[in-house]
């Protein structure tokens, strides 16, 4: 079982599914469910024996406080409304082993009494899983110790799987976890993505644009318009992925934007198979999130990353760091300006960039096979 609160964003979904389908293709009695508070989950398809159940969704206010999103019950009662059913899953569910997606308490802490109860009974495996970034330490540390994670972190889980490298970054930088605890973690490598499901992709030159799930995405995309804009000689064509979360009067400006420029760029709202996109693009201009980081990698794409630097700072150190590799080229504001210019700099100058298997990516997307290793161990299926 994996449990992702996914209160924003595609990202803990999307990894989820990538996990659970590489733990139940090698072994035909394995199954897995995702619980998830994604709210686009029933527009993604799931392979066989995956299943998901949704979560209540719940919405961050610009004052970073929680409230439902469709219920109409305050944010205490639709806590507990989740916590109720995540409790309910597993003890119907009994799984062997169950794979926490980034925060180890939960939503505000509503898996907490779901891993006491599986600590007691000893029956099920725990794993938290984190992806290569989560913040810049001193507020990772100081977030960490408002919700009472890293006390979580050494009472209830059995392991750690780190979803990329340690000579890239370490997710843990800065948190007190003891020595024991550090004992537990297992670098991963990433999750190598692959085209599984066809997709119609244009028969002509592209590069992809793609700000993830969207919902963060608008200064980019409008970089990407002025661009295309300002040079009419500008090329390739692009095909722009917006994202669920792209939507409503800034969706249809960008429409209205996209209808001028005479095909030279097509926009789709969201694509749930864009794996496809990314395997035939000439080049990607994207945001820095760990998924789309992944598919970088694994179709070996020249990129730019355009990250974003608010709330957190994770996609800034990721691109960075991958940018010092050789891996990617970051489009940074305070060097190379947020202007067209810049932008129309950066997508003539794709074609010179390196790929990333130059730079050995090949060499960092072990991560699948790791988690299938570790979760049969775990599960004593080796």
């Amino acid at each position: 079982m994996f449990y992702s609160h996914d209160t924003f964003g595609l990202g803990h979904l999307r990894r989820s599914r990538a996990l659970a389908t590489a733990l139940t293709e090698g072994d035909p009695q394995a199954s897995a469910i995702i619980l998830t508070g994604s709210p686009v989950a029933g527009r993604f398809t799931f392979p066989e024996r995956v299943d998901h159940i949704r979560l209540p969704g719940v919405t961050k206010l610009p004052d970073g406080t929680y409230v439902s999103s469709t219920l109409g019950l305050n944010i205490d009662a639709t806590t507990n409304l989740r916590a109720g059913l995540i409790q309910s899953a597993v003890e119907q569910y009994q799984p062997d082993l169950l794979i926490v997606d980034k925060e180890p308490t939960g939503f505000r802490g509503e898996l907490l009494p779901t891993l006491e109860w599986l600590t007691e009974r000893g029956a099920c495996r725990i794993v938290l899983g984190l992806r290569d970034v989560l913040d810049e330490p001193d507020v990772l540390a100081a977030e960490w110790a408002r919700k009472g994670a890293v006390q979580a972190a050494e009472a209830y889980y059995d392991e750690f799987w780190v979803y990329g490298v340690k000579d890239i970054y370490d997710p843990t930088h800065g948190l007190p976890l003891s020595d024991a605890t550090r004992a537990r973690m297992h670098w991963t490598g990433y999750l190598r993505r692959e085209v599984t499901d066809a997709e119609d992709v244009p028969e002509t030159p592209y590069i992809l644009i793609t700000p993830g799930g969207g919902g963060d995405g608008a200064a980019m995309v409008s970089q990407v318009l002025d661009a295309f804009e300002a040079d009419p000689t500008l090329g390739p064509d692009a095909v722009l992925v917006y994202g669920p979360f792209l939507s409503g009067d800034v969706r249809d400006t960008f429409d209205a934007r996209v209808a001028k420029l005479g095909g030279r760029v097509t926009a789709t709202g969201f694509n749930s198979r864009i794996e496809a996109l990314f395997a035939g693009a000439q080049g990607v201009i994207c945001m820095g999130g760990y998924n789309t980081f992944c598919e970088v990698l694994s179709f070996d794409q020249r990129a730019v990353i355009v990250p974003r630097t608010v709330p957190r700072l994770e996609q800034y150190i990721r691109a960075s760091r991958a940018e010092e590799l050789g891996l990617v080229r970051m489009l940074d504001d305070t060097r190379d300006g947020s202007g067209t210019q810049a932008m129309i700099e950066a997508i003539r100058g794709l074609p010179d960039q390196r790929k990333p298997s130059q730079a050995g990516a090949d060499g960092l997307l072990d991560g699948l096979d790791v988690v299938v290793r570790r979760g049969r161990a775990l599960m004593k299926k080796d």
